[in-house]
């Protein structure tokens, strides 16, 4: 792989992922992918105008939290994410680890807005897969060779569930980092939705 690291695509691709899925409806192939890229230009362009607004960086993390919310099944990727350690917690817990991370993403990513002034998404595909769908995507960021991002859509609720980068699964990669933190905390859940509302 290039020099653009494996983490750093994965943020940027995070940053891209809900850029794109923002612009998709709850019927996720009733689009084409014309209609699909000309939206999800508008969104680029309106994140752009956003970030050259002036506004303070805790205000952008904000605004990208607000997407990250209105256009992902947050619940269901926390759950994921949290993977078998998640089977032993409490339904208070899942919901406070699934606020606290919400948190962590927006801030995670909120920050890469910068990063992506220039950049483009260009759908090039999508196709059903059992219960959801594919769309393959090309990820644009100046400076550094496109790369492919396949955004996987819930059939559904059309929400975000999840995004392949290279091959490599926004989920499966905070899966390992979300476990790692949790294993430097013994094991406890409740430390780690503590610490998750700072970190990021």
């Amino acid at each position: 792989m290039s020099e653009f690291s494996t983490t750093r695509r994965v943020a940027m691709a995070g940053l891209a992922g809900v850029v794109a899925l923002a612009a998709l409806p709850g019927r996720a192939l009733a689009f084409t992918t014309a209609e699909a890229e000309a939206l999800i230009d508008k969104v680029v362009r309106d994140i752009n105008r956003i970030i050259s607004s002036g506004k303070s960086e805790a205000a952008m993390i904000r605004d990208f939290e607000k997407i990250f919310v209105d256009y992902a099944d947050v619940a269901r990727i926390a759950l994921l994410v949290l993977g078998p350690d998640g089977r032993a917690a409490s339904a208070s817990q899942k919901s406070a680890f699934t606020r606290a991370f919400q948190g962590y993403v927006g801030r995670k990513y909120g920050k890469r807005f910068r990063e992506f002034i220039g950049g483009r998404v260009e759908v090039k595909s999508a196709r059903p897969v059992k219960s959801f769908y594919e769309v393959r995507t090309i990820t644009t960021i100046k400076g550094y060779a496109p790369f492919e991002v396949v955004f996987v859509v819930s059939a559904r609720n059309g929400r975000f569930i999840d995004m392949k980068i290279e091959g490599i699964s926004l989920v499966k990669s905070e899966r390992s980092e979300i476990g790692a933190m949790l294993d430097r905390r013994r094991g406890d859940l409740n430390k780690l939705i503590a610490d998750l509302k700072t970190i990021g």
